[in-house]
């Protein structure tokens, strides 16, 4: 069996590959979601960074959808989905990410509200999520093997001062 190509996505990127492919990406309050086909095993994943950049600012900043944004990452790769010939509606879905990168500020943060989005466009899109990993503080490494659908998470919780005093958070999203 050849060996898996191997993606690495940033902020606002996304892949849509084969069975040979395995996407990883490394998420704070950011947030990924991947799709997998598990009869044809196709699969992506994006990784958005903010739930919406609203209308107003689309046209002022450029027309072309940007995977920076929840919406607009979910809108790519459903039209890829699309194009192959496939329903989103074959695909399971999984959720990562939105981890509270700051739990001694109080109130809402960007990681929940990424959260609050992806949930919103599972449930928009009629999209079948299987899994999710979010909220709570901290980073996620995530790798997604197309070949047979598994994603491991590798959650880091966040250290402040000594190396021995751990952040407690909740997962309050």
């Amino acid at each position: 069996m050849p060996k898996p190509e191997e993606i690495f996505l940033q902020p606002g990127e996304h892949h849509f590959g084969d069975r040979n492919t395995r996407i990883r990406t490394i998420l704070g309050t950011c947030v990924s979601l991947t799709f997998w086909h598990p009869i044809l095993l196709l699969g992506g994943m994006c990784h958005f960074m903010l739930p919406s950049r609203g209308e107003e600012r689309r046209r002022i900043d450029q027309p072309l959808p940007d995977g920076r944004y929840a919406d607009e990452a979910i809108d790519i790769l459903l039209k890829k989905i699309a194009s192959i010939g496939t329903s989103h509606r074959e695909y399971q879905v999984k959720l990562f990410g939105g981890g509270n990168m700051f739990p001694s500020r109080n109130g809402s943060h960007v990681g929940m509200k990424n959260v609050e989005a992806a949930r919103k466009l599972v449930l928009d899109h009629g999209l079948n999520c299987v899994a999710e990993h979010l909220g709570d503080c901290g980073y996620r490494n995530v790798i997604f093997d197309i070949s047979n659908g598994n994603v491991w998470v590798k959650h880091a919780a966040i250290l402040t001062g000594s190396e021995d005093r751990r952040v407690q958070c909740n997962a309050s999203a």
